[in-house]
């Protein structure tokens, strides 16, 4: 009688595949030019690897797009302030305009603390170094 199980313990596979999956999150942290990289690397050091590693680029939009993660937190800071669509439910979407209006216009006053502050020690500096220079 056969005693094997239906479906076998697979630990060393799924060993594999969470390392590929590392190396695939790893590799999208660094960008394009680290995944151009790997397939370079691939390509020298085994040509189907590096020529696995150019489909899978070209087949998950990394080559022409960009890496997911790249991409999304580019697209973060570029909306952030950014007027979102409506959602239905008109006193919530002027609750919600108002108080992005409002921290616009934090943000702008804090940006502007900030710049006026670094004057005032660039200024404070300069003074100490006349003075120090005055007395030298």
């Amino acid at each position: 009688m056969n005693t094997y199980p239906a479906y076998p313990d697979n630990r060393f596979g799924s060993q594999v595949k969470r390392a590929v999956l590392r190396a695939r999150d790893w590799l999208d942290e660094h960008g394009r030019l680290a995944w151009i990289a790997a397939m370079i690397a691939g390509f020298v050091l085994f040509w189907p690897l590096g020529l696995f590693i150019l489909g899978y680029m070209i087949w998950s939009n990394r080559m022409f797009g960009g890496c997911h993660s790249r991409a999304r937190s580019f697209n973060d800071r570029r909306t952030r302030f950014a007027q979102p669509e409506t959602t239905g439910n008109a006193a919530f979407d002027a609750y919600r305009d108002e108080t992005l209006k409002r921290l616009e216009d934090e943000h702008r006053a804090f940006v502007d603390f900030l710049q006026k502050l670094r004057e005032a020690r660039d200024k404070a500096e300069f003074d100490q170094f006349m003075e120090e220079r005055k007395q030298g």
